[in-house]
Parts: structure tokens; C-alpha cells; sequence
């Protein structure tokens, strides 16, 4: 992970899997958040087309509120030391969206195109994950919960 900039920037992967474990770990923190979002950075590998979650590092949302989130620069930075002492990629930033649907908002999409990493997001209210991916535009990505 020396060239962390070079592994994060995916230029569009097909599909995120996602453990059935993790899924429920990231569906507690948004319901115990709500009704403000939640977030998290996801850990893990990119082989071909297929991303693969190994670990989910959950931050808080210091924003508090249910239309945005921000990550902190202090958890930020402990985020990727801890994905470097693992040997493993930020490979996505996840989110929940505790009052809509699982869909990029502007404010979204002005963040993923700056951050290229797959966005995975949560619908609290339709119990639903989505990802997706900036690549000249919001491009979806399958995920697959296994």
C-alpha cells in the first residue's frame, strides 16, 4: 500500500461482495444511528472486476445529521494506516441514507468523484444496499451479499 492513491482508484469494478455477516453488522450501525446516517470505510481487495470486503472500520458521523456525513481527518488517517497494517485497500465508503432511497445525492456525487473508491449505500427504510461508482458519472455496481 505504498501507492494507496493507485490501489483505491478503481475505474470501474462490476461487483462488491459484501459477507452476510458484515451486512448485518452495517445495518445495526445504521439503525442504531438513525435518524442521522451512518458511515464506514471498507477494507479490502480488487481482483478484476470483483471487489471483496475484508473488514469494515466504522466511523462516526460528525456532522449528526440524516441528509450528510463526515468522516473526521483524525479517523480518516486511522483508517488507512489500519488498512496498510492489514495489508489490505480502502476499497469503498459506505453510508446510509436513513429516509431514501439508496441512491447518490448531489452532495454524493460531488464527493465520489473525488474520492474514486466504490460508494456503498444503505436505505434504512427500504432495507436495501446499492454501490456505485464515479466514472464520468454515477456508474451502479452490483453487490453481492454472500
Amino acid at each position: 500500500m505504498d501507492d494507496w492513491k493507485s490501489n483505491s482508484r478503481m475505474t470501474g469494478p462490476k461487483s462488491i461482495t459484501i459477507s452476510k455477516n458484515q451486512a448485518e453488522v452495517l445495518k445495526k450501525y445504521s439503525n442504531r444511528n438513525s435518524p442521522n446516517e451512518s458511515c464506514a470505510i471498507l477494507f479490502g481487495s480488487n481482483n478484476n472486476d470483483t471487489i471483496t470486503t475484508r473488514e469494515i472500520f466504522l466511523t462516526e458521523n460528525i456532522e449528526k445529521s440524516p441528509v450528510n456525513f463526515t468522516i473526521s481527518n483524525e479517523e480518516l488517517i486511522t483508517a488507512y494506516n489500519k488498512a496498510e497494517e492489514m495489508n489490505l485497500d480502502v476499497i469503498g465508503i459506505f453510508h446510509s441514507h436513513p429516509d431514501s432511497v439508496p441512491f447518490p445525492s448531489t452532495t454524493d456525487e460531488k464527493y465520489m468523484e473525488i474520492n474514486p473508491v466504490t460508494w456503498v449505500i444503505y436505505s434504512n427504510v427500504h432495507d436495501e444496499f446499492k454501490a456505485y461508482i464515479y466514472n464520468s458519472g454515477i456508474v451502479p455496481v452490483t453487490v453481492k451479499i454472500m
